[in-house]
């Protein structure tokens, strides 16, 4: 709840920047609502300062140029998700692969050795491992969970540890503010993948995180309607990512998307609060099915890390994965016996969504994990696991949804 007490000029809280960081009242016409610069091109006088990237120490301190550069609408989403991340800087991309292709290109050269979680987003694990190599850039999977092991993969070479917490799909967390400090003793750099937790659950940059990287197109736009990807940290750090990736990986968010996002952001705060509540009921509601063999989510007791939950996260996320006696014979079924809950693939639109990802699989495609570390995948998923995104539905709906698609 907004402090109404705090003085003029005073930060304001985190629900209030969702709605307000970034805008302005437009001084021509009196419009509230952010408007959308579709335009590819702004005019200049030549002579009035630096007009090229080359020159600039930082894209957008110029003037707008050129929508690969800067936007402003895109600018507009740019300072308000750096507001809601209690950041200096973020810098904006056409999706959220984007923003860990402009992390990873621009933080690490040849030579250098990263750590990633062992189990995260597709796309930043395959893209670790076989685009990185081929740069010269060592690779190691870590457990993130266990600090003991990230001590040991540590190496003289190590720039960057890349965690995502709660990790997709087991929903394991990863302790912040302790990975920091061993990354910062040892010279390294931290970044976040948040997708999952959103800036309401968590601020990795007040843990003394680098970066934070959100898929925009997730939680956060929360409509299904719009890609997007964004990289926040210090303004020095984004500045010279933004020089490089922003400029010569071409990821450049579009006008409408980052407007569409803009948009979802304003209801974000009321909207993940509806969405944790119901989470919190409905993994509640499948811990007791008798079809049911385990369910992971944060907000549980029987979650194994449920006292770094609540230490670390203001609540506990939209995401359930739960196993099933039979589970792909229930996925088969799903399509034809749900109702509201839809098949597919992506989370953290307004509509609840259901996957079955199946550990032999995910192992094949995308994690190869062997010995303690597929345990570990297993302690979490079993064989398999089916990901519910819960959405805005009534929590009632969704749960008779899933008693008839756990029926006989």
């Amino acid at each position: 709840m907004t402090d109404k007490s705090a003085k003029p000029g005073m930060k304001p809280q985190p629900m209030t920047a969702a709605v307000h960081a970034g805008l302005a009242v437009d001084a021509a016409t009196g419009a509230i609502a952010p408007n959308i610069s579709m335009s590819v091109n702004n005019a200049f006088r030549p002579g009035d300062g630096a007009f090229s990237a080359a020159e600039a120490g930082d894209l957008v301190d110029l003037p707008y140029l050129y929508a690969r550069w800067t936007n402003p609408t895109v600018r507009q989403l740019e300072q308000r998700m750096a507001a809601l991340e209690n950041a200096e800087e973020a810098m904006a991309t056409a999706t959220g692969v984007a923003a860990i292709a402009a992390l990873f290109l621009g933080t690490l050269k040849a030579g250098d050795h990263l750590i990633i979680s062992d189990v995260c987003y597709a796309g930043a694990r395959e893209m670790a491992d076989t685009l990185l190599p081929g740069f010269g850039i060592e690779i190691s999977a870590v457990n993130l969970s266990d600090l003991d092991a990230v001590r040991a993969a540590l190496r003289l070479n190590t720039r960057l540890i890349h965690a995502e917490t709660p990790c997709n799909p087991l929903l394991r967390l990863t302790d912040l503010a302790e990975l920091a400090v061993i990354a910062h003793a040892h010279g390294a750099l931290v970044s976040v993948d948040s997708t999952v937790a959103t800036p309401v659950a968590t601020r990795p940059l007040d843990l003394g995180v680098d970066f934070v990287i959100h898929s925009l197109t997730k939680f956060i736009n929360g409509h299904g309607d719009a890609l997007g990807g964004i990289l926040i940290g210090r303004k020095a750090d984004v500045a010279r990512i933004r020089s490089l990736a922003g400029v010569y990986l071409g990821a450049a968010m579009s006008a409408s998307n980052a407007w569409l996002i803009l948009r979802g952001i304003d209801t974000l705060f009321p909207r993940m609060a509806q969405v944790g509540a119901s989470a919190q009921r409905i993994a509640e509601y499948l811990s007791a099915q008798p079809k049911v063999i385990g369910v992971s989510y944060p907000g549980l007791p029987s979650h194994p890390q449920a006292e770094l939950a609540r230490r670390q996260m203001n609540f506990f996320g939209g995401l359930v994965s739960f196993q099933t006696r039979d589970p792909h014979r229930l996925a088969a079924l799903m399509p034809d016996r749900l109702r509201y809950i839809h098949y597919a693939f992506s989370l953290g639109h307004q509509r609840s969504i259901i996957v079955y990802l199946d550990t032999a699989e995910m192992m094949a495609s995308t994690f190869k994990l062997d010995g303690a570390a597929a345990a570990d995948y297993r302690r979490y998923a079993g064989d398999g696991v089916f990901r519910l995104s819960v959405g805005l539905e009534a929590v009632e709906d969704i749960i008779a949804d899933l008693d008839r698609a756990l029926a006989d």
